[in-house]
């Protein structure tokens, strides 16, 4: 077993650009990792948690949707801002309907439709409920709203067996 190395705190702000840098190239193992060696310095790097989470709903297409999704769910409760938890339960909502949307078979667009309504309720409680002057939430409801809006093949069946595709819907306290 190969032991990690720590690093220094000054690298902190260098190391948590290049886990940005690796997310928007498409290489969400390469971000977690930097991320979780910022978090062995710092726990509560705020930062560092939001790019580690992102990473984490990243890897949904990449077939790690049950362990990333309920890992990234912990990580919105070490969450500071209340702004932020039902923001990022929103983001990853949506990025759990994206994968279902991609995955087909029997309920997966009919899961896919819940989990974005999931995401635009979690989207909509961030704007009621927080920071009025932050409008992300508006673009990511928009983004959601347009999606279905023009794929009307994307909705509801209550003939459906979605629901088993679904786990139960929490809100962060």
């Amino acid at each position: 077993m190969h032991e990690l190395k720590t690093l220094s705190a000054k690298a902190l702000p260098s190391a948590l650009a290049k886990a940005k840098t690796y997310r928007f190239l498409g290489e969400p193992d390469e971000a977690e990792s930097i991320c979780l060696d910022i978090l062995a310095v710092e726990p509560n790097n705020q930062d560092a948690l939001i790019q580690l989470l992102l990473s984490l709903t990243d890897k949904f297409s990449h077939g790690h949707l049950r362990d990333c999704y309920s890992r990234a769910r912990e990580i919105v409760d070490q969450l500071d801002d209340t702004y932020c938890k039902y923001y990022y339960i929103g983001i990853i909502f949506e990025k759990r309907a994206k994968y279902h949307l991609k995955k087909e078979g029997p309920g997966a667009v009919e899961a896919s439709y819940e989990w974005f309504v999931k995401a635009m309720s979690a989207y909509e409680k961030a704007l009621s409920d927080c920071d009025p002057d932050n409008q992300d939430a508006i673009l990511r409801w928009n983004s959601c709203a347009r999606l279905l809006n023009n794929n009307p093949e994307i909705k509801p069946n209550e003939d459906s067996n979605a629901d088993i595709l679904l786990d139960p819907f929490e809100m962060p306290h």
